[in-house]
């Protein structure tokens, strides 16, 4: 329950500041007749967002058991994918949002009501469709016969909204980047139970070998229905009878994935030789000015 409802925190408290800082720079800015076809991009993205989730779960139903294992871990995958993207993305991009997000809104405001629709509608439903995938894939990996994931996601998505409207009041001051930091790295741990989760959808689809072949079985030390087994399936997607090819799927995943997000931004390689080749081009012409000055 716990990793679904960081899910709909994170997930949710994007689309809720993004919503926040489209709204406060209209009324800031004294342009409270364009709130109308923003509200109105916003709810047309909700929808299409709601909608998404319900295609997924209801018209899988309708699936073999085959085909519904096949499409749930392929989904699963392009979940992961997604939202690894989207950590990524936010981590480098949040101390800017705000910026990035008032220049779309002035364009917007000189083109007219239908591009403020198009604005707010693509600010927040990719957010929207997002968060739809990545639930869907998550509550069906943490499925326990319960609606304790359902309800997880609806109490994440519900402290976001509060979250963002004590933002939007002023009550609350939030260090973006840090936040970001620190949802998306344990959002990154809840992807790879995500991702090992999809992998054996898929070798229950006989899409992908090596069903019989487990890594390991716990079972009788965590058993899946005790309530710490219930706890770790929850939290983490943990499986006490995972296959090989999970288990290498998932560490190789979360280790490098992890390592990378988590490491301080600018530390990279090519930041190094970017920062060099300044140096260097920097002393180069220092040189050449000297030399000029001398001759």
């Amino acid at each position: 329950m716990f990793g679904n409802y960081l899910i709909g925190l994170r997930e949710g408290l994007e689309a809720s500041l993004v919503v926040c800082i489209l709204i406060a720079y209209l009324v800031k800015t004294g342009r409270k007749d364009a709130l109308r076809p923003i509200w109105i991009g916003i709810g047309v993205a909700v929808g299409l967002a709601l909608a998404f989730g319900a295609g997924l779960e209801f018209g899988s139903q309708e699936l073999t058991f085959e085909a519904q294992e096949a499409l749930g871990g392929s989904l699963s995958i392009l979940a992961v994918g997604l939202v690894t993207w989207m950590v990524f993305w936010m981590r480098r991009t949040a101390r800017h949002l705000k910026t990035e997000l008032h220049g779309k809104l002035d364009a917007a405001l000189q083109m007219g009501t239908g591009a403020l629709v198009a604005t707010a509608f693509l600010a927040v439903g990719r957010e929207g469709l997002e968060t739809a995938l990545f639930v869907w894939a998550s509550v069906r990996a943490s499925s326990d016969g319960t609606y304790a994931p359902l309800v997880g996601v609806v109490l994440g998505l519900l402290t976001a909204v509060l979250l963002g409207w004590l933002f939007y009041r002023g009550a609350l001051k939030i260090n973006l980047a840090k936040f970001f930091t620190w949802t998306g790295g344990m959002l990154v741990v809840v992807a790879a139970g995500v991702l090992a989760y999809g992998v054996h959808d898929l070798q229950e689809a006989d899409f992908l070998p090596g069903l019989a072949n487990k890594a390991f079985d716990i079972s009788a030390t965590i058993p899946p229905d005790s309530w710490y087994g219930t706890l770790l399936k929850g939290v983490f997607n943990f499986q006490p009878d995972p296959t090989v090819v999970q288990v290498t799927v998932w560490a190789l995943y979360l280790i490098p994935t992890l390592a990378i997000f988590l490491a301080p931004i600018g530390s990279g390689p090519s930041k190094r030789l970017a920062k060099q080749k300044a140096t260097t081009e920097t002393d180069e012409k220092a040189q050449a000015n000297r030399a000029q000055a001398t001759g």
